[in-house]
């Protein structure tokens, strides 16, 4: 959750027998695995509306840590645009803030400043504040295929990824989202490569798995599944607040490697593979060490962890280390927290990390396992 404006049958059912037992203890980290995902997800300048269209210089000069840690060098390889209205997004809405249901600060020309300079893009749907435009647009099968046929079609159009924030913790509408997800497919196909930014689909997870307990259990068991075909991975957001120690960040982020064995039914092992931790770059009042002290960041303190954790026991995964990091939030996150602009923008934290992590930019495909 985040403090804004305010994530075979039978071969399946076997993996879930075997997760009835003793919570599985922690691992030895294994061969380090290079990060593939670091980026951010991006509020624009009003507070994750992205209600007006930018003036693309006063965008540069307050983003430019962003395609530029020095150099000329990204800081990042992935933006995520967050949010898209679930419900007018469905219904196309034409007002104030959006057109064709899409917020009107979310233009070509946004989306080329940081594809330019080899910056994945996507969009995110919903969010916190959106949870019950989100219950809303999932009302019924049709409307869930009726919202993928308008997310793809913006998604071609911007050659842009989507990115999925369903933060319905209590009861998800869980067979209208894989309605939504499989109609997504059926018109975008599934792409290992990554060649097609479309076909770039991705959801937003608990930090661990102890809320959006119902959509992690689905996620893991049926869409993250390697060779499933539906999402490509999943970002375990970041808490209510920074966590206070690389062990605590660490803690939340095993939960998805080891799953809930013992919830009934149980959530499954989450593939390293298939998943990326988040942290805060802002916190109040102050930018975060991990946006302008790397030394002193998480995202240094956690990077071994984060780069060799090891597969749980029975797991679909077969590699060690998770995809990467995503940080909340690029600009102008919420009313009561300052901005990434300057002077306190992140080229000290996050992009230092990119140098130090030595991130791939463009981003490399991922892997499947």
């Amino acid at each position: 959750m985040r403090n804004t404006f305010t994530s075979t049958l039978a071969g399946v059912a076997l993996v879930a027998a075997a997760f009835i037992a003793p919570p599985v203890p922690a691992r030895a980290a294994g061969t380090a695995t290079p990060i593939s995902v670091y980026g951010a997800w991006h509020c624009g300048n009003d507070y994750c509306t992205w209600g007006s269209v930018r003036n693309m210089t006063d965008f540069d000069a307050k983003n430019h840590w962003l395609i530029d840690r020095g150099g000329g060098t990204p800081s990042v390889n992935l933006v995520v645009l967050s949010f898209v209205h679930p419900l007018r997004l469905l219904n196309k809405t034409d007002d104030a803030q959006t057109v064709g249901g899409v917020p009107k600060g979310m233009t070509p020309e946004v989306v080329n400043y940081f594809k330019s300079r080899g910056i994945r893009v996507m969009l995110s749907i919903g969010g916190i504040t959106y949870v019950n435009a989100w219950n809303q647009a999932l009302a019924t099968n049709a409307t869930a295929t009726q919202l993928a046929l308008n997310a793809s079609t913006v998604a071609q159009a911007l050659g842009v990824g989507i990115d999925i924030d369903y933060e319905e913790n209590t009861n998800p509408r869980l067979e209208q989202l894989q309605t939504f997800i499989d109609a997504y497919r059926t018109l975008i196909p599934y792409d290992s490569t990554g060649a097609n930014p479309a076909a770039r689909l991705t959801i937003d997870l608990a930090a661990g798995d102890r809320w959006l307990i119902g959509l992690t259990r689905k996620a893991t068991t049926d869409w993250l599944f390697p060779g499933s075909g539906r999402l490509d991975y999943a970002n375990a957001m970041v808490p209510n607040q920074q966590p206070k120690s690389a062990a605590d960040a660490i803690a939340n982020w095993q939960e998805h490697v080891d799953g809930k064995p013992r919830y009934s039914p149980p959530i499954l092992p989450l593939a390293p593979a298939r998943f990326t931790g988040s942290l805060y770059i802002v916190t109040g009042n102050r930018p975060a060490a991990e946006c302008v002290n790397f030394s002193k960041s998480l995202q240094n303190s956690t990077g071994t962890f984060v780069q060799s954790v090891a597969p749980a026991p029975g797991s679909s995964g077969d590699t060690h280390g998770m995809l990467g990091y995503m940080f909340w939030a690029a600009e102008c996150q919420g009313t009561r927290s300052i901005c990434t602009t300057p002077p306190n923008s992140c080229e000290g934290g996050v992009g230092v990390g990119a140098t130090t992590y030595t991130i791939p930019i463009p981003m490399p495909p991922l892997r499947q396992n």
